[in-house]
């Protein structure tokens, strides 16, 4: 763990998430990239008018200087903190910087969504989650500890989902994590009977790890939807973290299908992270 990115709006949501990763950051000597991204347009930033370029000017200071305060936390004092700003506010623009600073994890804050709005427009969280080629933290709450000791890693043991559940492993390994692998068995959409299910489970484990080792760390849960599924069977076990893979949908096949992914980050009291396929 070497560089952890958290988007900043200012709010207190963004300030749990800076939080949260300074705690990271201090067990794992990791650097924080803060970014900031501004809602100044293009034709503002480029007009040749003075006055448009004195507004610019002015928008550029405004913001600098308050995202200097808003950096001055105590509990940034003994880490190394880069600041960055980008002048457009395009959440798919968080993965260019992951990219560019070759970063390990974004954590970022949220309150969620609901209703109407998280159905047409979603929240800001669910944009990053779906762009981002990395592990994605999402705090919804002042943290306590970032320790995680008990984590719910869920999965649906197709063959795509060997990579992110890789990239899973290794990760919780370093954060010395206990990983829970939960399967969720719906009544009706792809039901499946126990030997089914192990089967799959099993195959997985073979074409992931080479052996069954971990089968014992797979558990069988019944519900009627797979994010009350593995919300239920997190509480159960008290977990500390909800992980999942994520397929990152965009456009129609998001917009009709969904994703559980984006789902519980938004319902979710846990944090949750979300890896993509």
């Amino acid at each position: 763990m070497k560089k952890i990115i958290v988007p900043i709006d200012f709010s207190e949501h963004s300030e749990f998430a800076l939080e949260a990763a300074a705690m990271i950051a201090q067990k794992h000597q990791a650097e924080i990239i803060a970014l900031h991204m501004l809602e100044i347009s293009d034709a503002i930033l480029t007009h040749r008018n003075d006055e448009q370029q004195a507004k610019a000017f002015f928008l550029l200071q405004l913001a600098e200087k308050r995202f200097k305060e808003f950096l001055d936390k105590e509990y940034l004092k003994d880490l190394k903190v880069t600041p960055v700003v980008k002048h457009f506010k395009v959440f798919s623009e968080v993965n260019d910087v992951a990219k560019e600073q070759n970063a390990d994890m974004i954590v970022m804050g949220s309150h969620g969504a609901s209703g109407v709005k998280e159905f047409l427009v979603g929240s800001n969280t669910e944009k990053v989650v779906r762009h981002s080629d990395i592990p994605v933290l999402v705090i919804k709450h002042n943290p306590i500890l970032m320790d995680f000791e008990n984590v719910v890693f869920a999965c649906d043991f197709s063959e795509e989902s060997v990579e992110p559940y890789l990239k899973a492993n290794n990760l919780f390994k370093k954060l010395g994590a206990k990983v829970h692998m939960v399967y969720v068995n719906l009544p009706n959409i792809g039901f499946r009977s126990t030997a089914e299910m192990q089967k799959r489970v099993s195959e997985f484990m073979k074409r992931a790890n080479g052996n069954l080792d971990e089968m014992a760390d797979v558990t069988y849960v019944d519900d009627y939807s797979v994010e009350k599924g593995i919300l239920n069977f997190a509480n159960v076990i008290n977990a500390d973290l909800v992980a999942i893979a994520t397929h990152g949908r965009k456009g129609l096949a998001h917009f009709f299908e969904g994703s559980i992914s984006e789902d519980l980050a938004n319902h979710s009291t846990l944090p949750v992270m979300t890896f993509k396929i």
